[in-house]
């Protein structure tokens, strides 16, 4: 492999005039906020089982270890998912792959509506995992072209809103119907929601102008080649540390959405009413948060930041401050100042994931982000089968339930600055951005 100098302006690879017109930018923020709802429909999908888990448990006669297995099976497929159908991003138009999958998703929502068994809970499970595989790799390569690079970071984090705005909408309003309803009703609902997001998709959806423009210095950005082979683009440290940032910090996010609601109840004693009013606050706090940092990192590099700080480093240091706080709260009273760590514990890590996101945006050609995004999301989706399993396995063998979830806690919160360190010491868009640009086929 040989290299040349691949600094070459923005403007030579990016459409920047096109995506300057403001017909292209009023459509790209309306894709941004489609993909916002897509990704928050899709955490609504995933907390719902655990908010109705008392009742589920009831009604199935499930156990603690049971129920683990059931919230992990959401997980079983989702890396199959994420790669089989994650690989389609960039063949097969925007507007019917996602439309395709969220068709998926409420297919795998109608059962849910009736009586159930366990052995058909887990296939529907099961079913919305593999669909949502895909989801979070898919609406950041989609929400990318339509914005050049040093622009990304905002847009890219608006769409990661999403992923706590379900959950921070849905907590309340879904809690309100198990408790006056049924869960079957819940999921009723979000089969609607899901039905009217598609058809809204199919009107406005679509990819959009941003050509393949990578990280770069100053005002010039790496022109990267149409594609690399895989083992190059794997080989470059920057995507190594995204995939092992990714997994580190998806252990947090599983358990917010599997084990957080049970924990608040059984753990910490909160009443159910207590606890669908405290959920929503490390899903209210990733908003603000998540926001929040896309507005910095964008700032930063429309300043002549380099990536690697406005994006890699900033992450790391939000993943581990997240970490620390995951270890802080299990050694602290119930209280105002738990529920603090608490919050931030389970909402610093999301607002890091557009960021990260971002980064491989920086160094991976347009017509593979799709397959590198989704190889990502398989492996950070194995932190999402074992964290559920983890949480169930300490609280089903200790003596006491909420001692069983501290230590669970203390090992995730470990595991999340390992993640942030593994940032600092392998993220650097700018380098590997120079290198993969410089590779030529001929040359192997």
């Amino acid at each position: 492999m040989s290299l040349h100098n691949p600094l070459t302006p923005l403007e030579a690879d990016e459409p920047s005039d096109e995506l300057d017109k403001p017909g292209i930018r009023r459509r790209g923020w309306i894709i941004t906020l489609m993909l916002m709802a897509f990704m928050l429909i899709n955490f609504a999908d995933k907390i719902v089982v655990s908010l109705a888990g008392v009742e589920i448990k009831a009604d199935l006669g499930l156990s603690d270890q049971q129920f683990g297995t059931a919230q992990s099976a959401f997980f079983w497929l989702f890396a199959v998912g994420a790669v089989a159908l994650g690989s389609l991003g960039g063949r097969v138009p925007a507007r019917w792959l996602l439309a395709g999958l969220v068709g998926l998703w409420v297919l795998s929502l109608a059962p849910m509506t009736t009586t159930v068994g366990f052995g058909v809970f887990l296939a529907c499970r099961m079913l919305l995992g593999f669909a949502e595989g895909p989801a979070g790799a898919l609406s950041q390569q989609i929400v990318h072209t339509w914005f050049a690079p040093k622009r990304r970071s905002l847009p890219a984090s608006v769409v990661i809103m999403g992923a706590s705005l379900g959950p921070l909408i849905a907590a309340p309003v879904l809690t309100w119907i198990i408790q006056r309803h049924s869960w079957h009703a819940a999921f009723l609902i979000l089969m609607v929601v899901g039905v009217v997001w598609l058809v809204a998709w199919l009107f406005v959806g679509g990819e959009g102008p941003a050509g393949n423009a990578g990280a770069g210095a100053g005002e010039k950005a790496v022109a990267l080649p149409d594609t690399a082979p895989l083992r190059v683009l794997w080989g470059r440290p920057t995507v190594i540390g995204v995939a092992l940032f990714s997994f580190c910090s998806y252990w947090a996010t599983a358990l917010k959405v599997s084990w957080l609601p049970l924990y608040l109840r059984e753990g910490l004693d909160y009443s159910p009413g207590v606890t669908g009013l405290l959920i929503t606050l490390p899903f209210a706090s990733a908003v603000a948060l998540t926001f929040l940092a896309g507005m910095i990192s964008t700032r930063l590099s429309l300043n002549g930041v380099s990536s690697r700080t406005a994006r890699g480093l900033f992450s790391a240091f939000l993943l581990a401050a997240g970490g620390a706080c995951m270890v802080g709260f299990t050694v602290l009273p119930v209280g105002t100042v738990q529920m603090v760590l608490i919050t931030l514990a389970f909402s610093l890590n999301t607002a890091a994931w557009g960021l990260a996101f971002s980064l491989l945006s920086d160094v991976v050609p347009r017509k593979q982000r799709g397959s590198v995004m989704s190889i990502t999301v398989a492996i950070y989706s194995i932190g999402g089968v074992a964290a559920p399993l983890l949480i169930g396995s300490l609280v089903a063998g200790s003596a006491g339930t909420a001692a069983g979830y501290g230590r669970g806690f203390v090992i995730v919160g470990v595991i999340m600055l390992v993640g942030a360190l593994a940032a600092v010491l392998l993220v650097h868009p700018e380098r590997d951005a120079e290198v993969i640009a410089g590779y030529r086929p001929d040359a192997d």
